[in-house]
Parts: C-alpha cells; sequence; structure tokens
C-alpha cells in the first residue's frame, strides 16, 4: 500500500522549504502558497521559534511538516506542535526511531546510494536527495536503477527552470526554496510575492507532473 505521504507528493510535488529568520504569520504563509498551488510546507528549525510557526499552521488545518530535523528532542517537539512530517537534512537514526514511535512519516536526507539504501533501512518514507544542484537531474535516473522503488525528493538548487526534469528523471517530488519562499517576503507578510512565486513554479512543472503514478513504498519496516 502506498503511503499517505507519497500519495499527497504524486498529487501535488511540491514542498516548499521555508529558512528565514523570522515568520511573519505562518498561517497566512502556507495560505498564501496554497493559493498558488503548493499545499505541502516545510518549517525548519533554522528559523527561530519554529515549534510556535509550525502549530501555528497546523492549527489552521494546513499541511505543515519540520525540516533540519536533527535530534529526538527535535523530533518530538515538532510532533507535538503539529508537524504532518519530519524531514532531515542526512542520516539521523534518533530521528527516525521518534518519527516511527509516533506514527509520522520521515523524509531522510542522502546523496550517495550507500546511503539512500542506510536511509531505506531506517525506514525512511522517501529519500531526499541533497543537494540535488551537485549532480542534476540524471543523477536521480540513475539512482532508480539499483533502487526502482524507493521515491526520492530532489532538493538544493531545485528551482523553476529545472524543476520539471527532475521529476521527469523519477523524482517523487521538488523542494521549492528561496526562489518561491524568499526570506524577506517570509518575514515582512509579502504574501501576494509568494503567491505569485508559487503558481510560476508549479506551472513550470505542470508538463512534468501530470499523469503520474506513485512510486512504491519503500520495503524497510523500521529503524534496524
Amino acid at each position: 500500500m502506498t503511503p499517505p505521504l507519497i500519495r499527497q507528493l504524486t498529487a501535488d510535488p511540491v514542498i516548499a522549504v521555508v529558512r528565514a529568520p523570522a515568520i511573519a504569520d505562518a498561517a497566512e504563509l502556507c495560505a498564501a502558497l496554497a493559493e498558488g498551488g503548493i499545499g505541502c510546507t516545510e518549517l525548519t528549525f533554522t528559523t527561530p521559534d519554529v515549534t510556535a510557526h509550525l502549530a501555528r499552521a497546523a492549527d489552521a488545518g494546513h499541511r505543515v511538516g519540520a525540516g533540519t530535523v536533527l535530534t529526538a528532542d527535535q523530533a518530538h517537539a515538532a510532533v507535538d506542535a503539529g508537524a504532518s512530517f519530519l524531514v532531515t537534512p542526512g542520516l539521523r537514526a534518533e530521528v527516525a526511531e521518534v518519527a516511527h514511535r509516533r506514527g509520522v512519516p520521515v523524509v531522510m536526507g542522502a546523496l550517495t546510494p550507500t546511503e539512500v539504501a542506510q536511509a531505506v533501512d531506517l525506514g525512511a518514507a522517501a529519500v531526499k536527495i541533497f543537494p540535488a544542484r551537485a549532480f542534476g537531474p540524471a543523477y536521480l535516473k540513475d539512482l532508480h536503477g539499483p533502487f526502482p522503488g524507493v521515491p526520492l525528493v530532489a532538493s538544493g538548487g531545485v528551482n523553476a527552470a529545472n524543476a520539471a526534469a527532475f521529476l521527469s528523471s523519477g523524482a517523487i517530488a521538488v523542494c521549492a526554496g528561496s526562489d518561491v519562499v524568499p526570506p524577506l517576503s517570509v518575514s515582512t507578510s509579502a504574501w501576494p510575492d509568494l503567491t505569485t512565486r508559487a503558481r510560476a513554479f508549479v506551472h513550470a512543472l505542470r508538463p512534468a507532473s501530470e499523469g503520474r503514478q506513485p512510486a512504491p513504498a519503500p520495503s524497510a519496516e523500521g529503524p534496524r
């Protein structure tokens, strides 16, 4: 059975990653992105008071996750605040353990084939290839040779010009960063700007995202 997160990303293959020194209103931020066609937002632990922002967005009914999760304590705090998924920048066994214990999917960062295999062994719902820009879309296609059933998410240097290529090369989803959510717009409540940027990003990848079939779930059952 395909996990709910993978079904969601198949239908809506963009995660907006917010890295900003301040967030004026997390609920309004998510609403602005959703109006532009991006319904999944990741708020990272590099933003001060991120758990309060997660709670604000989750309470408003938005699909929001926590990113740059490095420790078990951060994972627990994020889930307590309402995060519906966790994202790590690299292999973090303690985060995976909390995610499975709390029933929340984790998207685990990796780059090499060895790291992808380890992420699967840790029970990742999907594996975030970071930094995707360093190797390009063809690298994801190459990874699907030995890992045909692993949902891959392209992150790092993904923009409107190359997002469609990453999807066409087998990414289940892509992460939209500062090109879509500039820190200044986030901190100054420039919501129309974010909606316009989100809409342009989604429009650029539409031909590659239509008619896609969800990738099978990884076979690992949890942390080992």
